[in-house]
């Protein structure tokens, strides 16, 4: 007998590499954090001798969900400004009120709210973007979510830097601090191509090379962004990137609607990968992303939720299921990004993006024991005939039942094991009495 920290049986196990196969009735071995076996239950019995033995019989166990685009303290925004398209929201209502209140504090418990919820959703890993991201690290570390933390880069003045200058600077200094950490890593995260001026990019563009970390960007996000850059620089978003060095297989492309087929193939050229963040781009009717004719052309597409603050969750469960339905429906398609392709974009291609598909993103031996344990013996879906499709299309983040990240459980039958609910659910109330009384929370 083999002697093994963990084993996990399901009733199913769905790897998502290399195929869309559903291996029934099998069990997960888990040791030093790492998958090493993933067999037939009756054959893990008689094999393993396990120090800690989980039984979820009806449950799938699935790879952790990895959104690829948040702004997790913005969860204490969530339903300040609705009903508003992007310039107005952000305008009058958003950058108003983190004007005011951005602070280590607001980002320490706006990071946990999101970390909460992403954590009882099945996220065991996010890609992302705001001010004091060393605060955003610590607070992830504390929870054990996997991590890569945005290095924002703006031209403006906010709380967290004066210039652009300044952003790089702390920047690297959390680049620095976080380079030997083994859940969380960096990426550069200049906010966009209407924020952020050419120097600070072509820079950005050295850097990200010299120490070989992602660069995730908003770009094309809306048709108003594009008209912006053409005025102002006198071509297209993409095309201006492109010039500086910014487009890549390091790029992380955040939205990327309204494009035309000469940016899409060129993308793919580029190799360049899109974060796709369906939900928030129809709240802020920003666009639809041409999801399927960017696959078609080779570029790996990731989901993201974006802020909470413009979806308002952070479900990668409703994320899923609306990048399938909304494929079809653009494209006149019912084969358009099928149930395994969905649940492909919100795992193995967000770790690609993220440029850590050596350790998550699939069930695989060697791989990082990131897993998700998924009820689906549940009214909302049964009968079953296909899991992969009751996923996507039938199960929604409160049939998640246990996570783990790199084998340690952070959800144990809904319950965190490392956060405080009462506590978050007392800070984020203390943040709603401060912020409700201003103008930008009134409604339009």
């Amino acid at each position: 007998m083999i002697t093994t920290e963990l084993l996990i049986h399901g009733e199913w196990v769905i790897p998502v590499e290399p195929d869309d196969r559903v291996l029934e009735h099998h069990a997960i071995a888990i040791d030093h954090g790492k998958i090493t076996a993933i067999l037939p239950s009756t054959e893990a019995r008689e094999r393993y001798q396990p120090q800690h033995e989980i039984h979820r019989p009806g449950h799938a166990l699935i790879p952790g969900l990895i959104n690829s685009h948040t702004h997790a303290a913005m969860s204490l925004m969530r339903g300040l400004a609705d009903d508003l398209p992007l310039m107005s929201w952000l305008n009058d209502h958003i950058w108003p009120a983190e004007a005011e209140w951005v602070s280590p504090e607001f980002v320490r418990d706006g990071s946990d709210l999101a970390f909460a919820e992403m954590i009882r959703g099945g996220v065991t890993c996010f890609n992302d973007m705001y001010f004091f991201p060393m605060t955003v690290a610590e607070q992830a570390q504390k929870a054990g979510i996997r991590a890569v933390i945005g290095l924002i880069v703006i031209d403006f003045p906010t709380v967290w830097a004066k210039d652009s200058d300044e952003y790089l600077h702390k920047g690297l200094e959390v680049h620095d601090q976080l380079r030997h950490h083994p859940l969380i890593t960096t990426a550069f995260a200049p906010h966009g191509p209407y924020t952020v001026s050419n120097p600070p990019l072509e820079r950005i563009a050295t850097l990200a090379e010299e120490l070989d970390t992602q660069i995730h960007i908003h770009i094309h996000e809306t048709a108003a962004e594009i008209a912006h850059g053409e005025k102002r620089y006198g071509n297209r978003p993409l095309a201006r990137l492109e010039s500086l060095g910014l487009i890549s297989p390091r790029t992380i492309a955040v939205h990327m609607t309204h494009l035309n087929p000469e940016e899409i193939a060129r993308f793919a050229e580029l190799s360049g990968h899109v974060a796709h963040c369906p939900e928030s781009n129809l709240k802020l009717a920003s666009g639809f992303s041409p999801v399927v004719k960017l696959q078609a052309a080779g570029v790996n597409v990731a989901l993201g939720s974006d802020g909470a603050a413009s979806n308002n969750d952070l479900n990668l469960f409703g994320e899923m299921r609306s990048a399938a339905l909304l494929a079809k429906g653009v494209s006149s398609d019912a084969s358009a990004v099928s149930a395994y392709t969905a649940l492909q974009m919100a795992t193995i291609c967000g770790a690609r993006a993220l440029a850590i598909e050596d350790q998550c993103g699939s069930l695989l031996p060697g791989k990082s024991a990131d897993i998700v344990a998924v009820n689906l013996d549940t009214i909302e879906t049964q009968p079953m005939y296909h899991p992969i499709s009751q996923l996507v299309y039938a199960c929604d983040r409160h049939q998640v039942m246990d996570v783990w990240v790199a084998g340690e459980q952070l959800l144990k039958q809904r319950h965190l094991t490392r956060m405080d609910e009462s506590r978050i659910l007392a800070q984020s109330r203390a943040w709603q009495q401060k912020l409700a009384a201003n103008s930008y929370t009134q409604e339009p």
